[in-house]
C-alpha cells in the first residue's frame, strides 16, 4: 500500500517547452485593435490566461505549458474570432476582426435555456449565459433536475441529507443558513449545477447526494461591487441589506461581503394528542414568535498565484446572531371521551438564544506539470451556541387545586474541528487517477444547567443537569481510476474511513467509546450511441453520521410535559444506491433503488403513565426506496420556456415500536415542478415566471407526512444597462404548504399541524458598479464535519 501511495503522488517533472509568440489584432480597414481581450483555453477548453493588446494592436504569447491551445477574441461590435494553434510550431498572428451586424426588427433576442449534460459520474445543469442566470443561486438549484426543495429542505430523487459544495468545496452551512448564503450569491456568477447521485471516492462518504455549485473562474482584472437590499413580507416583516466587493490584479483576486439581516419569524402549529389509557385528548396551540434584528454574515476570500503552477488561498466566514428571543403562549385543552374540556394548562416560555460561527481555511495548489496536480488544504472552525429558557405552567386540573410550576434551563454548546487533506490528480488522454488522504478531529461539549422552583426559591437540579463530552477522530484514504474507450466511459473507485470516537455524560453516567473502519467502493459506466443516446450505470456506498447534538442524551425541557432527547449510541446509516439513466437530446430519465441500514431520524412517541410527548433521535431498522425521475425542457418559442420536472417514488420504513414490534410504514410519493417562463423585451431585461410544486404524503419513521402545494410567481426587471436590478416574488399564493404529522399504531395516537409561514411576497433591489466582467474569487473547500453541527 505504501508503494502504491508513494507512485500515485510521485510528480512528473517533464515540463513542455515553453514559447514566445507575437501577434497583432486589426480590423477589416487595417486599423490596429487596443485594448482587446484575448483568452486561450487548452484542448479541453479549460480557462488557461488572459491577455490585453497594446496600443499598436500586439500581444505576446509566453509562459505556456500546453502545447495545442486554442485562442478566442471576444471584442463587443465585432464576431466571434477562434483558431487552434500548435505552440511547437509557432507562426506569426495577425488576427483580423469582422464587425458584428444583426438585424433585430421583429425579431426577440433571448438567451439560450440552460445545457443539461449527462456525465459518466453526474448530471450537469449549464446554466452559463442562460435564461435563469439572473436568479440567484438558491432560486438555480431548486430548478436543477433531480433537485427539490420542500420547505426549505433539499432532496435529490426523494433522498434528503445532501451534501452542498461550491467548486468542490464543501459548504458548512444547512437549513436557513444555506438558504440564505445561496440567495445572496448572484446567478451570473454560476456556471452550471453538478448533480452527483453517487459521489466518487474524492468527496466525502457522508451524505446521501453531492450538489456541487460550479462558478465562473475570475479572469478579468479589475474591480467591482453590488449594494443589495431586500424586504420580505410574510406574517410578519424581514429585511436583509449587504455589500459585496471584488478585486483581481495581476496574480491577486480578493472578495469581501457583509450581509446583515432582521426581522420577526412566525410558525403556525397545534398539537393533538389522545391517550387511550385515560380517554383523554390533548390539544395545545402553538403559535411561534421569535425577534432576530442582528444577523450578521460575513465573508473574506483571497487568491494568490505565487507562480503560474503554485495558487495560495484563505479564506474567512463568520456568522454572528447575538440574540434570538420570543415568548411562547401555549395553552392546552384537556377533553374527556365526550369532548368535554375536563381540565386546562398554560405554558408560556420565555427564551433568548445566541449564536457564533468562525471557521477559516488555507489551501495550496500545485501543478507539477499539464497532466498532474496536488492540492492541500487546513481547516478549522469554532461553532458555540447558548440556549436559555424561563418557562412558567400555570394548571388546572380536574379534582386538583391551580397551581403554577417554574423551571429555567440554559443549554451551552461549543463545538471545535479541525481538518488536513491532500489530493493528488493525474489525468492523461484517456486514463485519469485520483487519490488522496484525510484527517480531522472534532470536540465537542455541551453543558445542560436545569433549574426549578421550591418554596419560591429557584434550585438547581443535577439529576436533570448533563455534562457531554465527545470526541471524533476520523481518517481517510481514497483513490479512483477512470478510462474512456471509444464510446465507452468507465470509473471506479474505492474510499476507506476509520471512526475513533468517544462519548461521555456525566448524569446519568454514560461512557461510549468505539472504532470502526468503513470502506465505500463507486463504479460508473456511460456508453454513447452514435446517433447520442446516453446510457448509465452507477452504484455507491455512503454514510450519513449523525449531527453532534443528537448525541447528546440530556433531556432538554419544552414545557412540563415535553422534551427531546439525542442517544449517545447513535448509529450511523449506511445507504446503498443504485442508479440507471439514460438522456436524448432534451429527454432525462432516471431509475433508481435506494437502501438505507439504520437511518437517524427524529420521532415521538407519547409516555401514558407521565403524559409526556417525548421527541428523540434515535436509529430505525432500516429504511429502502425505488423510483424514476423525468425532466425535460421544452422551448416553445424564442421567448416562452416550459420545464417540467417529476419524481415518482416508493418509500419504505421498518421502525421498532414502543410495543416491541417491527412496523412497517411505506408509501407511493410524487413530486411535481412544473414552471414557465417568459421573455418581456428585446434586450432580455424584462422576464417573468409562473410554477406550480407539488408533493404527496410522505413519510419519516412512523410519520406519516400530508400532501402540500405552493404556486409562485417572479417578475424581473433591468435598467440603466443592466446595473440596477428588481424583482418581486410572491411565494405560496394560496396558502397550501400546511402540513399534517400522524403517528398511530399500538398505543400511539397524535398529530400535529405545522405551517412554516411561507405565503408572502418580496421585493429585492441590487445596483452594481465599477467593471461588471469580474467573477468571484474561488471558494475555498472545507470539510463534511461542520455540516453535522
Amino acid at each position: 500500500m505504501n508503494k502504491t501511495l508513494f507512485f500515485l503522488c510521485l510528480p512528473m517533472m517533464m515540463l513542455a517547452q515553453k514559447q514566445k509568440i507575437a501577434g497583432t489584432v486589426m480590423n477589416t480597414e487595417n486599423e490596429k485593435l487596443s485594448a482587446v481581450n484575448i483568452v486561450l483555453y487548452n484542448s479541453k477548453n479549460e480557462f488557461i490566461k488572459e491577455l490585453k493588446t497594446d496600443g499598436s494592436g500586439v500581444f505576446i504569447l509566453e509562459g505556456i505549458d500546453e502545447q495545442r491551445v486554442k485562442l478566442v477574441v471576444n471584442n463587443n461590435g465585432y464576431l466571434l474570432f477562434e483558431k487552434n494553434l500548435d505552440l511547437e510550431n509557432p507562426e506569426a498572428l495577425q488576427i483580423i476582426l469582422r464587425k458584428e451586424t444583426r438585424e433585430i426588427e421583429d425579431v426577440v433576442m433571448t438567451k439560450r435555456k440552460p445545457v443539461v449534460k449527462r456525465k459518466v459520474d453526474r448530471l450537469e445543469f449549464n446554466v452559463e449565459n442562460s435564461n435563469i442566470s439572473s436568479l440567484n443561486a438558491w432560486e438555480i438549484l431548486k430548478k436543477t433536475p433531480n433537485v427539490t426543495a420542500n420547505n426549505n429542505v433539499l432532496t435529490v430523487k426523494g433522498s434528503t441529507g445532501i451534501l452542498v459544495t461550491i467548486n468542490d468545496k464543501k459548504v458548512m452551512l444547512t437549513g436557513d443558513e444555506l438558504k440564505n448564503l445561496l440567495e445572496n450569491t448572484q446567478g451570473d456568477e454560476v456556471k452550471s449545477i453538478e448533480v452527483i447521485t453517487n459521489p466518487p471516492a474524492k468527496y466525502e462518504a457522508s451524505g446521501s447526494a453531492v450538489l456541487n455549485i460550479v462558478m465562473k473562474k475570475n479572469k478579468i482584472e479589475g474591480y467591482r461591487g453590488i449594494v443589495s437590499s431586500k424586504y420580505i413580507q410574510t406574517q410578519y416583516a424581514k429585511a436583509v441589506f449587504g455589500l459585496s466587493q471584488y478585486y483581481k490584479k495581476d496574480k491577486l483576486s480578493v472578495m469581501a461581503s457583509y450581509y446583515k439581516g432582521m426581522g420577526t419569524y412566525f410558525r403556525e402549529g397545534t398539537d393533538y394528542v389522545r391517550y387511550p389509557e385515560s380517554e383523554t385528548t390533548w390539544v395545545s396551540t402553538m403559535n411561534r414568535k421569535d425577534k432576530n434584528t442582528n444577523q450578521n454574515t460575513l465573508n473574506f476570500n483571497v487568491e494568490y498565484e505565487l507562480d503560474s503552477l503554485t495558487n495560495l488561498s484563505l479564506n474567512y466566514s463568520g456568522y454572528f446572531s447575538p440574540k434570538s428571543y420570543g415568548i411562547y403562549d401555549v395553552p392546552t385543552l384537556i377533553y374527556d371521551n365526550r369532548d368535554i374540556v375536563e381540565s386546562h394548562y398554560r405554558t408560556l416560555n420565555d427564551h433568548a438564544s445566541s449564536s457564533i460561527n468562525n471557521s477559516v481555511s488555507f489551501q495550496i495548489d500545485r501543478k507539477f506539470n499539464k497532466k498532474s496536480s496536488l492540492t492541500w488544504i487546513n481547516y478549522f472552525t469554532g461553532n458555540n451556541t447558548d440556549k436559555y429558557q424561563n418557562v412558567n405552567t400555570y394548571l388546572n386540573f380536574a379534582g386538583q387545586s391551580p397551581r403554577e410550576e417554574h423551571f429555567m434551563t440554559r443549554n451551552d454548546a461549543d463545538v471545535k474541528l479541525y481538518s488536513t487533506q491532500l489530493d493528488y490528480q493525474w489525468k492523461g488522454e484517456k486514463l485519469e487517477v485520483e487519490s488522496g488522504v484525510k484527517y480531522s478531529f472534532v470536540k465537542t461539549n455541551s453543558k445542560l444547567d436545569f433549574s426549578d422552583n421550591e418554596n419560591g426559591l429557584m434550585q438547581f437540579r443535577p439529576a436533570k443537569s448533563s455534562d457531554f463530552n465527545y470526541k471524533e477522530h476520523n481518517f481517510a484514504l481514497y483513490s479512483s481510476l477512470s478510462y474512456n474507450i471509444g464510446q465507452w466511459n468507465f470509473k471506479g473507485g474505492l474510499r476507506a474511513e476509520m471512526t475513533d470516537l468517544e462519548g461521555i455524560v456525566s448524569e446519568p453516567y454514560n461512557h461510549n467509546k468505539n472504532n470502526y473502519w468503513n470502506f465505500f467502493p463507486t463504479f460508473y459506466a456511460q456508453y454513447t450511441t452514435e446517433n447520442k443516446h446516453e446510457f448509465g450505470l452507477s452504484y455507491g456506498k455512503r454514510i450519513s453520521r449523525p449531527f453532534y447534538s443528537w448525541l447528546n442524551p440530556a433531556k432538554s425541557y419544552y414545557n412540563l410535559f415535553s422534551y427531546f432527547q439525542g442517544d449517545p449510541e447513535l448509529k450511523a446509516t449506511i445507504i446503498h444506491n443504485l442508479n440507471l439513466s439514460y438522456s436524448w437530446k432534451d429527454w432525462h430519465v432516471d431509475l433508481y433503488y435506494r437502501k438505507e441500514l439504520y437511518p437517524a431520524m427524529e420521532i415521538s412517541y407519547q409516555v401514558p403513565e407521565t403524559n409526556n410527548v417525548v421527541y428523540n433521535f434515535t436509529n430505525i431498522e432500516k429504511g429502502q426506496a425505488f423510483g424514476t425521475s423525468l425532466y425535460k425542457s421544452l422551448q416553445i418559442k424564442p421567448w416562452w420556456n416550459l420545464v417540467l420536472s417529476e419524481n415518482l417514488e416508493h418509500n419504505e420504513n421498518y421502525f421498532n415500536g414502543v410495543d416491541g414490534i417491527l412496523h412497517q410504514n411505506k408509501v407511493w410519493n410524487w413530486m411535481s415542478d412544473i414552471s414557465t417562463s417568459f421573455t418581456l423585451d428585446k434586450n432580455n431585461d424584462w422576464k417573468m415566471e409562473i410554477g406550480h410544486r407539488y408533493f404527496s404524503s410522505g413519510i419519516q419513521g412512523p410519520f406519516r407526512i400530508s400532501s402540500n402545494w405552493s404556486a409562485y410567481f417572479v417578475m424581473n426587471r433591468k435598467f440603466f444597462n443592466k446595473k440596477l436590478e428588481a424583482a418581486l416574488i410572491v411565494n405560496d399564493i394560496f396558502k397550501s404548504t400546511r402540513q399534517k404529522v400522524v403517528t398511530k399504531y399500538a398505543n400511539q395516537d397524535n398529530y400535529f399541524l405545522d405551517y412554516t409561514d411561507t405565503q408572502g411576497f418580496t421585493l429585492s433591489l441590487k445596483y452594481s458598479f465599477g467593471n461588471q466582467s469580474v467573477k468571484n474569487a474561488k471558494t475555498i473547500r472545507k470539510t463534511s464535519e461542520q455540516d453535522r453541527l
